[in-house]
């Protein structure tokens, strides 16, 4: 119940970054026990960055370029370091490579492209405990399930009638459950598609976002309410008529990020737009709910990133370190529980996800499921320096992809480029204009035979 957080000095940020200015709701950033990954801005594409965690101070890092719009989300594989997905408003899902020690220079092309969305991918999320299965979310209201080691779509998810605000899998990853733009609450089985619970979710206009509760068949959401308040609701799997609990935290602007820390049954509550941070402790009985403290800035955050519980400081009762992001760099906060002993904390690091996958995607696609492998941290947590190796069977991108991917590089095809869709556009207002000829054409045929008639 005591946790404190502690802020780093500048030197210990990431400083100098060009963060992505979309307007889509993302949390920018994510994070391994190796690397960092943020959304950037850059003129006439795509990109983001990869940063060792260890490289602090004024930067200007590498970024994987390969998209043609702007990067939405990124995430890493659990269970290879080296391996991280992206996706954009491309309508394509990409994953890459990471080099050992990050990267020295930029990078174009992916190791795989995913295409089948039809309008922009806003989230991509890997399972918790299969190894190569990615979740991608769009604007063309589905979500996707993808074997990333074939490159194949495997399942796809339908029945939103809006957008897709957030997403999460359940702990052992046979569910996942969505929250849309049409105020609904969706539970579904993966693997058969088919919508197992659906409840009326926060009734506000605002965002919303989803966090699922550890080991617990429990999950939380976090919106608004018809006067914006913003809300906090728990749900049971048990009963989803309604919401377990109902909390409304205040009247801010910002959407609220939820990050349930199931080793400790802490949930963080971070605001778009807020300087301080809320954490509370939950207690699966009937009390539930309660504020434990929060920590205070006066910067507001723009996105929040955590990270993994087995790379975090134990030797120095770290709980949790948040990347939080600022305009231009991204700040470190160490969460820490004051012990006077030097011994294991037993109490505040219980068994946590390891890094090996518990299935293959096989295996999973197949029906079977397993929670995720546990670790112990009493001895550390090291991470593999060297890459993992990565295999798919999907078909490598070729030149012409890569360069369709790149676009236009000089002024010449840059002129070129702008003919052929002057040259196109023209062609199809001709189309239109001719049909809109032949619409009126038949409109007064089926006029003259009405009158005969």
């Amino acid at each position: 119940r005591h946790v404190f957080g502690t802020p780093n000095k500048k030197e210990q940020c990431y400083d100098n970054l060009k963060i992505s200015r979309s307007a889509w709701d993302t949390n920018l950033v994510k994070a391994n026990p190796l690397f960092l990954s943020v959304n950037l801005e850059i003129g006439g594409g795509g990109a983001f960055a990869v940063i060792p965690l260890g490289h602090t101070g004024r930067i200007d890092p590498p970024a994987f370029t390969g998209h043609t719009s702007a990067v939405l989300d990124t995430d890493f594989n659990p269970f290879n370091d080296h391996i991280v997905a992206s996706c954009a408003e491309d309508c394509r899902v990409m994953v890459w490579r990471i080099p050992e020690g990050g990267p020295k220079q930029n990078i174009e092309t992916p190791a795989l492209t995913l295409n089948g969305h039809g309008r922009k991918v806003g989230h991509v999320l890997f399972h918790p405990s299969a190894e190569n299965v990615l979740l991608s979310a769009s604007g063309d209201f589905t979500v996707k399930i993808w074997d990333v080691s074939q490159g194949a779509q495997q399942q796809e998810l339908v029945g939103h009638t809006e957008l897709i605000q957030g997403i999460t899998w359940s702990y052992d990853g046979a569910l996942a459950v969505t929250t849309c733009k049409d105020k609904r609450i969706r539970v579904f089985d993966v693997r058969s598609n088919t919508i197992v619970h659906e409840a009326p979710g926060h009734q506000g206009v605002k965002g919303t976002r989803v966090e699922w509760m550890g080991a617990l068949d429990k999950f939380v959401t976090t919106g608004f309410s018809r006067s914006s308040e913003r809300q906090v609701y728990f749900w049971d799997l048990k009963k989803m008529s309604e919401p377990l609990r109902q909390e409304n935290i205040d009247t801010a602007s910002g959407l609220i990020v939820p990050k349930f820390d199931a080793d400790t049954s802490v949930l963080y509550l971070a605001g778009k737009g807020d300087g301080n941070i809320r954490y509370y402790e939950w207690t699966d009985d009937d009390r539930g709910f309660f504020p434990l403290s929060e920590y205070k800035s006066s910067d507001p955050l723009r996105g929040i990133g955590f990270l993994p519980k087995r790379a975090c400081a134990i030797n120095e009762c770290e709980v949790a370190r948040i990347f939080k992001v600022h305009p231009t760099f991204i700040e470190p906060i160490s969460f820490k529980v004051p012990r006077k002993s030097d011994a294991f904390q037993a109490d505040i690091f219980p068994d946590t996800v390891g890094p090996e996958a518990a299935l293959t995607a096989d295996e999973y696609f197949g029906g079977k499921t397993l929670p995720p492998k546990l670790i112990s941290l009493e001895n550390g947590f090291v991470p593999a320096a060297a890459a993992k190796e990565f295999v798919t069977s999907a078909p490598a991108p070729t030149d012409i992809g890569a360069a369709a991917v790149r676009g236009p590089q000089t002024e010449k095809e840059y002129q070129d480029a702008y003919h052929s869709l002057r040259k196109e556009n023209d062609d199809l207002k001709n189309q239109v204009s001719q049909r809109d000829a032949k619409i009126r054409q038949l409109e007064s045929q089926i006029e003259g035979l009405l009158r005969r008639a």
